[in-house]
């Protein structure tokens, strides 16, 4: 009984999770008030508490699922959680301006409930690595860049938790959503009039000037300071060539190598994976995260 009661006593002291071998999986665990403001939570197995991938999906802002698969993950100790978030078009139906404060306030909300969870599902709140493809990505490396979110003065407790990320390697990541660098880098580039409820980007390009503090606050490359975490992009298609006109001009590694130049600048670490890079370190993004997220 003695043993029994310092157990206790000792969980409620450190918040160690008591029988983490006995976590299971679950599904559509709610993190906010929207139907799509859900998340997939796949715990390793640990006597310890376990770092994290948050996988962010893909779909452009507005379209796209969580489902993935956990298991390489899994398989080296690493928990996997998977989000839902809203999409643009739910943001203009709620009247959210601009529209991606939608998704990107999700993204950011759903890592300080994972925090917040952090004693019941066995986590280490510190070691969390974001990670996903295209738009997915671009919410990764938005949360990476940006000022902790956290409001310490709020009365909901989840507010209080950082919204800063141990590191995060994505996939086809957009790191601007300013039309004027983008062009300047792609004449053809196209993509990212409707974050900011516009029809096209020639619209974009028309507003601009109108809707520059949604750009700087929404690009990813805009929030680059010397105090970011590790990051990691990869990138398909053709090698990249700056003032080129790409095929798929959306997931460019033109992209990448204009936020690693400016990453490498800055001094923050920056892996940068693309076609004509020969023999990479890491082949993946799986591979980088785990990489990381176990030493």
């Amino acid at each position: 009984m003695i043993r029994g009661l310092l157990t206790i006593m000792f969980v409620l002291s450190y918040g160690v999770a008591v029988h983490a071998e006995d976590l299971k999986p679950q599904m559509n665990v709610k993190y906010g008030p929207h139907e799509r403001n859900v998340m997939d939570f796949y715990p390793a197995k640990s006597d310890k508490p376990t770092p994290v991938v948050l996988y962010i999906h893909g779909g452009g802002w507005r379209g796209g699922d969580k489902k993935t698969n956990p298991k390489p993950f899994l398989d080296r100790g690493i928990t996997v959680i998977a989000i839902n978030y809203r999409y643009v078009q739910n943001g203009v139906a709620e009247n959210v301006v601009p529209p991606v404060k939608a998704p990107l306030g999700d993204a950011a909300r759903a890592l300080q409930f994972i925090r917040s969870k952090a004693d019941e599902w066995n986590l280490d709140k510190k070691k969390i690595g974001a990670t996903g493809g295209s738009a997915g990505a671009c919410t990764s490396l938005w949360l990476a860049f940006h000022d902790d979110m956290a409001d310490p003065n709020s009365d909901d407790p989840i507010s209080h938790e950082s919204t800063r990320l141990y590191c995060a390697a994505v996939n086809g990541a957009q790191v601007s959503l300013d039309p004027k660098e983008l062009r300047e880098w792609m004449p053809n580039y196209r993509y990212g009039a409707h974050a900011f409820g516009l029809p096209d980007f020639q619209a974009l390009i028309d507003k601009r000037q109108e809707v520059l503090p949604w750009i700087h606050e929404y690009s990813p490359i805009e929030h680059v300071s010397k105090d970011d975490p590790p990051i990691a992009l990869f990138y398909g298609g053709e090698v990249p060539v700056v003032g080129s006109s790409p095929k798929d001009p959306t997931h460019s590694g033109v992209m990448g190598v204009k936020l690693a130049e400016k990453l490498e600048a800055t001094g923050v670490d920056v892996v940068l994976v693309t076609p004509g890079v020969e023999n990479p370190e890491f082949k993946n993004s799986t591979e980088y995260l785990i990489d990381r997220l176990t030493r």
